[in-house]
């Protein structure tokens, strides 16, 4: 059966559908982080949308996609933590049971939020257990709907309308830079580049430790690695989905990577010059920007801030692993052109 692919025009229906449910989130500017690239940098800071990171959109979207009867039968979805509490929480506004597949490694601020939203977790082990095959059996079991975290059409569609907001706010851009796990922000954020600002460079980046999209990129199919470790714990995925993929080879120009370190600094600047908590995985894209900096003066920047979900003692931890590696001249961030609602 051939997959289905999804396009721009789902992505704007995506858009209509969340409407009023997902929040538009405000695009930041750092004259600092401008100063140290010699580039125009605009964050989209989806570690302000509801459930603290993007997946809330494409959560929202495949739920509000299905028939009513559909979801009645209830949702299943394995995730590590970010896509578990967004489908918890669409599933909570909407009435329907869901049911999440957890690493038991996943950081228990997301576990929690998770079940708080009321959702049901049932734990796998990463290592040794195949969370695809415990999700389709669960789902076959119960009579519901399987929602992945990133190999779905309506959860592509859903993530392309951050981009699709980024960029009817900052205007054209020469680059995006996007954060790379499975691949669903990425290719959403490529098929809604390519309509609306059809000369920018879309990158994605992954954690130096799990590259699997780049060797992917590189070979022209999906490449599965082990599973990485890396403390960017939403990019901890072994390969990319049957779905993103075409969409990555078609409209993606290039995958990087950057360390541990290069996130924790990321973390560091975030927190002191922009004044806003961002987890290691939502650092991912901006990392790179900093890293890539000589390449990139004088150019319109757009980087996807993916989440804000990370404990805030691992994250006082974290941070102060940085010590005095981030400049000190003073910065500014201010609003996009559309304030924060």
């Amino acid at each position: 059966m051939p997959l289905n692919i999804p396009t721009f025009d789902d992505v704007l229906t995506a858009a209509a559908r969340l409407a009023g449910l997902a929040h538009r989130t405000p695009v930041l500017t750092s004259r600092t982080f401008n100063d140290l690239t010699g580039a125009e940098v605009f964050f989209k800071c989806e570690n302000f949308q509801r459930g603290g990171a993007f997946k809330f959109r494409g959560a929202m979207n495949a739920l509000l996609a299905l028939d009513i009867s559909a979801r009645a039968r209830g949702v299943v979805a394995y995730s590590s933590g970010n896509h578990a509490q967004a489908l918890a929480y669409a599933a909570a506004i909407k009435g329907v049971k869901a049911v999440i597949i957890m690493p038991r490694d996943a950081p228990e601020l997301k576990v929690r939020a998770t079940r708080g939203y009321g959702a049901e977790v049932i734990f796998y082990d990463r290592y040794s257990e195949n969370r695809e095959e415990i999700g389709g059996r669960i789902a076959a079991e119960r009579g519901a709907a399987l929602i992945p975290p990133y190999d779905h059409p309506d959860v592509i569609a859903g993530q392309g309308t951050a981009t699709l907001e980024l960029i009817q706010e900052a205007g054209p851009l020469d680059a995006l830079y996007v954060c790379l796990g499975g691949g669903g922000l990425l290719a959403g954020a490529a098929l809604a580049a390519a309509e609306c600002a059809p000369a920018c460079r879309v990158v994605g980046v992954e954690p130096e430790a799990g590259n699997d999209g780049q060797q992917s990129l590189a070979r022209g199919e999906v490449v599965t690695i082990e599973v990485p470790k890396s403390i960017a714990d939403g990019a901890v995925v072994t390969h990319l989905g049957a779905h993103n993929f075409p969409v990555i080879r078609d409209k993606v120009a290039a995958i990087t990577t950057v360390s541990d370190d290069a996130l924790i600094e990321m973390m560091h600047f975030f927190a002191e010059r922009m004044k806003i908590v961002v987890e290691p995985t939502g650092c991912l894209a901006a990392a790179a920007v900093r890293s890539e900096s000589q390449s990139l003066r004088g150019q319109r920047i757009g980087v996807i801030v993916s989440g804000g979900n990370v404990d805030l003692t691992r994250f006082a931890s974290l941070i102060m692993a940085a010590g005095d590696k981030t400049p000190r001249e003073p910065a500014m961030a201010r609003a996009g052109p559309e304030t924060f609602r």
